[in-house]
């Protein structure tokens, strides 16, 4: 199984010289979806961003790589936003927060998971070394709440998923959701970077809880892939909890890693193949998340209340 082949080659875009990220990056076209008055995704290269703006100013959710920093502007100026206030990590990976610098450096208040500021500021981003005013200016453990554009935005914290620093970020009224990569939605199995503190057990018990807080006319953005239903998040929950009730099993028989692998249990989810993640490497995560579950993180676990928390006007 080629564990870490995605982080190899995210970090082979980000360590690249300017000149070579920038040549990469010159085909990137940044496009916009309104989703209601005032909060729209943007699509290009990297993690899907959410843009929440108007009179209180603009939040971005994400920014995917340095390169298009200048285009992501262009693009929220074209929503008729103001530059960006408040910018939310809802995790440490650079294909999310590569664009930091760059809007921090413009005057955005940077927000995240308290292990998202430790992960970059400790081991760089795959790689890179990330410069002071990259770095999340608010953490929190549990969550914080904004109350901005007629809205209150939740920032959720969810325990050990994707990574140990994952953030859902839900606007109450709008009824929208942006899952950062506890969610990919079609064309990939997810990816769980065990390095970093993820475990499948965790991306499921993110799923349910924001199943649980959603209804038929809640619009998902997934960390990558096209906007998403609560339909599609139960599907994505469903197969994940069916490939670790087949992965459980086999493993209670004895099974090694390599003999589940090639029961290929994933074959009933060919239309996810081809993508970042296989089938097999997704089998990989699951049976170190069932044989090596990750330690919670160090903070103290406040139950139900992840959602409360400071308050930021």
């Amino acid at each position: 199984m080629t564990r870490f082949a995605p982080l190899t080659a995210l970090a082979m875009i980000l360590a690249a010289p300017a000149a070579a990220q920038d040549a990469q990056m010159a085909d990137v076209e940044i496009t916009a979806t309104q989703l209601t008055p005032g909060i729209a995704v943007l699509f290009g290269r990297g993690g899907n961003i959410g843009v929440s703006y108007g009179e209180d100013g603009t939040v971005l959710i994400d920014d995917q790589f340095a390169p298009l920093t200048a285009r992501i502007q262009a693009a929220i100026a074209d929503l008729g936003a103001e530059p960006v206030r408040f910018l939310i990590n809802t995790h440490w990976h650079g294909d999310h927060s590569g664009g930091n610098e760059n809007f921090g450096e413009a005057g955005a208040l940077i927000l995240a998971h308290e292990n998202v500021r430790i992960r970059m500021a400790e081991n760089g981003a795959e790689g890179r070394t990330v410069p002071a005013v990259a770095l999340p200016v608010v953490t929190y453990e549990d969550g914080l709440k904004l109350h901005l554009n007629g809205d209150t935005v939740h920032v959720i914290h969810m325990h050990n998923g994707h990574t140990d620093g994952d953030s859902i970020i839900w606007w109450e009224n709008a009824n929208v959701v942006h899952m950062g990569d506890l969610f990919f939605n079609g064309g990939s199995f997810p990816y769980i970077d065990r390095d970093s503190g993820g475990a499948v057990q965790g991306v499921v018990q993110a799923a349910t809880r924001v199943i649980d807080m959603t209804d038929a006319e809640t619009r998902i953005i997934p960390g990558h892939g096209p906007m998403a239903t609560r339909a599609d998040l139960i599907a994505y929950r469903d197969m994940i909890g069916a490939l670790m009730g087949q992965v459980e099993s086999a493993i209670a028989a004895g099974r090694t890693l390599e003999e589940i692998q090639a029961m290929n249990f994933p074959a009933d989810y060919a239309d996810r193949e081809g993508g970042f993640i296989s089938g097999e490497q997704f089998i990989g995560f699951i049976y170190e998340s069932l044989t090596d579950p990750q330690t919670m993180e160090h903070h103290h676990d406040h139950g139900s209340s992840h959602e409360d928390g400071d308050d930021i006007h």
